[in-house]
């Protein structure tokens, strides 16, 4: 399983995977117990693998934060998500040196620690974006390049197949 397979869904505690679609949303699937329940499309539904930290100079993706926490811990977290805020602060300032302190809340700590103990067997940090998909949609941009050629300039009924009536042939009533 890879980063951009695992989504947090916004009002549900946890991380899942889409298992299958429904008329409605999706069907999920916790990766903590394996339980599947349906999602509405209406929830708001963020893949890890698009979630960034703010730092003072730039963004840096969450897969980056995951990797230094297994290089200065050596894969265990060395801090508890229930910890006080300012030792999660200090914990994180180790982690990542440069983290913006006025956008990156402890609770946005607590849960790059939770999804860290939570996917650290499950998910490999190491391994890049594929770029497949990438491909796909370069190639699908090409062709939306193309110039679409007309079949039709009017989509209305034309003159011609209007019933036309005389006054000679209308009755009086």
């Amino acid at each position: 399983m890879e980063l951009k397979d695992v989504i947090s869904i916004s009002g549900m505690s946890g991380l899942y995977k889409v298992v299958a679609q429904s008329k409605s949303g999706f069907i999920v699937e916790s990766i903590a117990d394996g339980k599947r329940s349906p999602v509405s499309s209406a929830q708001r539904i963020s893949t890890l693998g698009d979630i960034s930290i703010f730092t003072t100079k730039d963004e840096l993706p969450l897969r980056e934060v995951f990797l230094k926490i297994k290089q200065t811990d050596g894969g265990k977290v060395s801090v508890s998500s229930k910890a006080g805020n300012d030792e999660l602060k200090k914990y994180f300032k180790n982690i990542v040196p440069d983290f913006d302190e006025q956008k990156v809340y402890p609770s946005d700590i607590k849960k790059v620690v939770t999804w860290y103990e939570l996917l650290q067997d499950k998910v490999d940090f190491t391994k890049e974006e594929s770029a497949g998909e990438n491909e796909v949609l370069a190639s699908s941009r090409q062709d939306q390049d193309k110039p679409i050629a007309k079949i039709h300039e009017s989509h209305g009924p034309k003159a011609s197949d209007a019933k036309t009536t005389t006054t000679k042939t209308r009755k009086k009533v």
